[in-house]
């Protein structure tokens, strides 16, 4: 009898899990207008369930994975050296990104585990992504400041930060004057993506570091302008110029 209700309780932790993400797919498109599709998502074999166990690990023990020269989790695309597994558009491709309600829930029927990609730029939000430990440092300089940020999209590996959408021309003004702009920035704009909470992809477990606020019928995001000089500090300043690209 305890085996069964044990067994009883993880299917409902399952159910519950895959729920979440086509909630939250759901509140995406419909209430907050942001364009969304499933993304490829981890292989269901032997070798993912191992993964799997893995995906609550923090950057040490990512780089302790590195060393032993364990591959982790396996992506569901056809590409056996996929670099970022699971956390990418594949089928369907990004352009297929919608706020259709229907749709939406006829991806997260059919693909109950597949991750939530935010299709970036446009009327969307954009983001601005770096180094976990970069991103923790730059969000203190932030808010010693009083500046007001919106949603932090975290993976054990990398934070992003949700700006307002910006085009290409713009952003490259911006970054033309500063003096350097480390490597490890990711500027995720038109023709880009996102991977939202609550998706599991081969990094691990993506989370709210800074939740939106609940009952916002559609969540605030800051300028880019306004947070580009504290991301480029904190990148600039981790040993090795934060120059460490894994998501």
């Amino acid at each position: 009898m305890r085996e069964i209700l044990g067994r009883r309780r993880r299917l409902r932790f399952r159910r519950g899990s895959r729920t979440a993400r086509l909630d939250a797919a759901v509140t995406f498109a419909v209430e907050w207008n942001w364009p969304v599709l499933p993304g490829a998502g981890l292989r269901t074999t032997p070798r993912t369930a191992t993964g799997l166990k893995m995906l609550s690990r923090t950057v040490a023990g990512l780089r302790s994975q590195a060393r032993t020269g364990d591959p982790g989790p396996a992506c569901s695309c056809p590409d056996p050296g996929c670099v970022v597994p699971g956390a990418h558009p594949y089928d369907p491709g990004l352009l297929a990104a919608t706020t259709d309600e229907r749709m939406v829930r006829w991806w997260w029927t059919a693909r109950p585990d597949a991750p939530v990609l935010l299709a970036t730029g446009g009327g969307a939000p954009c983001a601005v992504s770096l180094p976990a430990a970069a991103g923790a440092r730059a969000l203190a300089a932030l808010d010693a400041t009083g500046m007001r940020l919106g949603p932090v999209v975290a993976t054990p590996t990398r934070w992003s930060i949700l700006v307002a959408p910006y085009d290409l021309e713009r952003l490259g003004e911006l970054l033309y004057a500063k003096d350097s702009v480390p490597s490890s920035l990711r500027f995720h704009s038109e023709g880009g993506y996102l991977l939202l909470p609550p998706s599991v992809a081969g990094s691990g477990q993506v989370h709210w570091e800074r939740a939106p606020l609940t009952g916002s019928a559609r969540p605030w995001l800051p300028d880019v302008e306004a947070v580009v000089d504290a991301l480029v500090e904190a990148s600039t300043s981790m040993p090795g110029g934060g120059s460490r690209l894994a998501y």
